[in-house]
């Protein structure tokens, strides 16, 4: 009885990371998707809240950490219950960055704001929504345990890509033809890259969530969009595989 009580709570606990991870994913999906309406919309207001919500994604990392440490000392997890663990582990930071370049495009727009700039909000959108759409549904393969779907998303990583390809011309086009643009164009691309990198992080989160539900590492090399021009944001540091 004490043994099928303990099988009990190991696998509550496992559960319990797991919903640590979507509650946390849910969050840095929420925080993007304000960031880039704040950038369509112009709306300082919803940009000044998003820097701000940042706060509880990372407290949700710090319990995730807590509850993996807790769960390797006293469980000593093995096979596909061991890659769950230090699987959640690596899914709470690639989510904690994509929080914090969710709140560095809200920081860049409230610039941007202060100055005259080219409409170039669509493509912006057209980015952001891509992107979304990949982290929602690399969280619904973690949650439905769809390995399919984790590498369908991993193959999404060059399109998010082209369009940054795309955005990155038309600012430097704009820059070209009249230099008081400079600067606003300047936190434009870094929106835009921010909005490539958090691309880049789901990608790792669909590679590391194959690996948790197959035991199986993706052996192909990366896809991504051609003559990919990278410019790192201020204040981040590349993802793993950039």
């Amino acid at each position: 009885m004490a043994s099928q009580h303990t099988v009990r709570s190991y696998e509550e606990e496992l559960r319990a990371l797991e919903a640590s991870i979507l509650r946390m994913g849910g969050l840095a999906e929420g925080q993007l998707s304000s960031a880039i309406e704040a950038v369509a919309k112009r709306d300082a207001e919803l940009a000044q809240r998003t820097v701000q919500s940042d706060k509880q994604i990372d407290k949700i990392e710090h319990e995730v950490a807590e509850q993996t440490t807790r769960l390797l000392a006293l469980r000593q997890p093995m096979a596909a219950d061991l890659r769950q663990v230090i699987g959640a582990l690596k899914l709470a930071g690639e989510i904690e960055r994509i929080g914090d370049y969710a709140k560095n495009i809200a920081k860049h727009f409230l610039v941007v704001n202060r100055l005259p700039a080219p409409q170039t909000g669509t493509l912006v959108q057209r980015m952001g929504q891509m992107v979304q759409e990949m982290i929602k549904d690399v969280l619904d393969a973690y949650s439905g345990k769809r390995p399919e779907q984790a590498i369908a998303v991993w193959k999404r990583d060059g399109d998010v890509d082209e369009l940054y390809n795309t955005q990155f011309r038309a600012l430097l086009t704009y820059m070209l033809e009249d230099s008081r643009t400079i600067t606003a164009c300047t936190h434009l691309l870094f929106i835009a890259k921010n909005i490539e990198r958090i691309g880049d992080h789901a990608t790792n989160m669909a590679e590391t969530i194959h690996f948790v539900l197959t035991g199986k590492r993706l052996e192909e090399e990366r896809p991504r969009g051609e003559d990919a021009v990278l410019i790192p944001s201020p204040g981040t540091s590349s993802p793993s595989g950039v």
